[in-house]
């Protein structure tokens, strides 16, 4: 599966079930897979940052440039292993990882007010000042018993948000 080959197997689809703990039914695999192959546009069985970009819901959402980071060189098993984390058959705690990922900028293991807050601004644009931003994040972590000097390590991360419904679910079509 290193390169694109032309069809998936049946271990391969099994292999990839298990990589992504069985998340996606083997049907949506395989769409997964042909949407997979129509943006690898080389052939070279990895999908760059330029062809994720190709994606017009992709390129507009505020947070893809951030989505990239993860997602740049992906092969086709890593790439059904990043949108299981939008399965409806996904725990919350591992879609509480996939967020804590992308909160994590700088990839330490941890994330700072900072963190949030260049989130908060790629979310709000315009629509809010600076300080409007400060002031609501502010807030919110002293609401949830943090200050503006803390750090969130993944179990914060999820005492924090572990209790609110989560909804990130999309629906993969089968062709």
């Amino acid at each position: 599966m290193g390169s694109t080959p032309s069809m998936l197997t049946q271990y391969d689809i099994e292999e990839v079930q298990d990589h992504c703990n069985h998340a996606f039914s083997q049907q949506e695999i395989v769409s997964l897979y042909h949407r997979f192959c129509q943006l690898d546009r080389n052939g070279g069985g990895f999908v760059s940052a330029d062809e994720f970009m190709s994606v017009p819901e992709f390129a507009v959402n505020p947070l893809s440039q951030r989505l990239l980071r993860m997602l740049d060189g992906l092969n086709f098993k890593e790439f059904v292993a990043f949108l299981s984390a939008f399965s409806p058959h996904t725990s919350p705690q591992q879609k509480i990882e996939f967020i804590f990922k992308v909160y994590d900028t700088d990839c330490n293991g941890k994330v700072a007010f900072d963190d949030i807050l260049s989130i908060l601004r790629d979310l709000t644009g315009s629509f809010m000042t600076e300080q409007q931003r400060q002031k609501v994040l502010t807030h919110v972590l002293e609401e949830a018993g943090y200050t503006k000097d803390s750090h969130f390590t993944l179990p914060d991360f999820m005492k924090i948000i572990g209790n609110s419904e989560l909804k990130m679910e999309v629906e993969v079509p089968i062709d």
